[in-house]
């Protein structure tokens, strides 16, 4: 009896274990960067930036254990080898506490030889619906992690996703923490205008909830809340449309975002304290509207886009950033500028090109051009433009199947007082190699 009871739980253990182990996928991205920053404007420092490194992405994802109730765990690595920064093209002052481009700075003002972090993920499964708590990459309108560097930036905190409703993705959670993409130490939240290292503002919650409703299989409805304690809570809705014409496809995205103030941002008081916000005319309160509609038109591997992006109230639009790059959900996000400035009005025009159509798979050329007008400011009326250029290549098949090749230009020019002008070059070499 006692052995029969023993066998039964070992068995149940073995099959628990099997999903586990047997459902594990593992992946190595090495991923090569090297970028070149030219601050063509003014006389302060850095005039140029460049660091070259070698970084290397480990992804493990387990399976879940069998039962009602399965349990999982993943797991991030990341290691960054320094190649090539001297300490006046790293340049970051030591004061600042910050990293350069690529890497973190050491105590003399020049790049670490290499920085690396393990971020665990333990998770639970219940059906449709998963729990995941500990090191996170959110992808949502009001969070999107940063993975424009060698490595990519991380969040600390908890993320329930259940799809118990058909065509319904439901998302809440809470993030503690961020990681910077030239930084192996986790830190606290906060926006551009109290993200200073050293006398900026840093909190430790950002609630988030919303849903992704399946209309039809080419009309998607989005609805996302998200609050940053004591800086700003955020509504956003989006609309996505894909429309087969009787010649090439239509697609149209319309996103808005409607921020305002909460704790110490909506008093006098905790904006004296650092808790303020860029913008014009606002005393540092959090108040915008932003709304944008860019339409999409491909035929025959072209894609030709135009938008418009517009924004109202006296703040720039707030995202969180740590001072390292935001990345933003804006359809104006680009490598050099959001265009995010209280007022602004952007006109937006896309071109790409895949050349799988002309015979030659893998092969993709894309460019834009972004210019932003009527940026509120002291003298009246500013404006500021971005234009890029991405061509990139993926083996498609053989020995280097997963080599990928990506060269990225961009120049931006402003007229905002204390904004520099820059250019920019990016080159990316990676091969992701498949090790579960």
């Amino acid at each position: 009896m006692i052995f029969s009871g023993a066998a039964a739980l070992g068995v149940n253990a073995q099959a628990q274990a099997a999903g586990f182990l047997d459902d594990s996928k593992a992946s190595l991205e090495m991923r090569n960067f090297y970028i070149d920053r030219d601050n063509r404007s003014g006389t302060a420092n850095p005039s140029r930036q460049a660091e070259w490194g070698q970084g290397f992405i480990l992804d493990y994802r387990s399976g879940f254990t069998e039962g009602p109730v399965g349990f999982g765990i993943d797991a991030l690595g990341l290691l960054g080898i320094h190649l090539d920064s001297g300490k006046g093209t790293h340049y970051n002052p030591t004061s600042s506490n910050r990293g350069g481009q690529v890497f973190p700075t050491d105590s003399d003002g020049r790049a670490v030889n290499e920085f690396s972090s393990l971020g665990p993920t333990f998770k639970a499964r219940i059906s449709k619906t998963e729990l995941r708590l500990g090191t996170l990459r959110p992808t949502l309108p009001v969070v999107t992690y940063n993975d424009g560097r060698m490595l990519p930036q991380t969040y600390e905190g908890g993320q329930i996703t259940s799809r118990e409703i058909d065509k319904l993705t439901l998302t809440a959670g809470k993030l503690t923490q961020a990681k910077g993409r030239n930084s192996t130490d986790n830190q606290g939240l906060s926006i551009l205008g109290s993200n200073n290292a050293s006398t900026g503002q840093f909190v430790n919650s950002f609630l988030f909830a919303g849903g992704d409703y399946a209309i039809s299989k080419d009309l998607t409805a989005q609805y996302y809340y998200g609050k940053l304690e004591d800086f700003y809570v955020q509504h956003f809705v989006g609309l996505t449309h894909r429309a087969q014409l009787p010649v090439g496809a239509l697609k149209t995205d319309i996103r808005g975002f409607i921020s305002d103030s909460t704790g110490k941002n909506a008093s006098q008081a905790g904006r004296s304290e650092g808790y303020v916000s860029n913008g014009y005319g606002n005393s540092g309160e959090v108040d915008n509207r932003a709304w944008s509609a860019v339409f999409t038109y491909s035929l025959a591997g072209h894609s030709l886009g135009l938008g418009y992006q517009r924004l109202t109230g006296s703040s720039d639009t707030p995202f969180m950033t740590m001072g390292d790059g935001v990345r933003a959900y804006l359809t104006t996000d680009r490598s050099l500028n959001t265009f995010q400035h209280a007022g602004e009005r952007t006109l937006i025009g896309t071109y790409s090109y895949d050349f799988a159509s002309a015979g030659l798979p893998g092969l993709k050329l894309s460019a834009d051009y972004l210019k932003g007008t009527n940026i509120a400011t002291a003298t009246g009326d500013s404006h500021e433009w971005y234009r890029g250029t991405t061509v990139e290549y993926a083996v498609q098949s053989g020995s280097f199947k997963g080599l990928n090749f990506a060269w990225r230009n961009g120049s931006f020019r402003s007229a905002l007082s204390g904004t520099r002008d820059v250019d920019e070059s990016r080159v990316i070499v990676s091969y992701t190699l498949a090790l579960l």
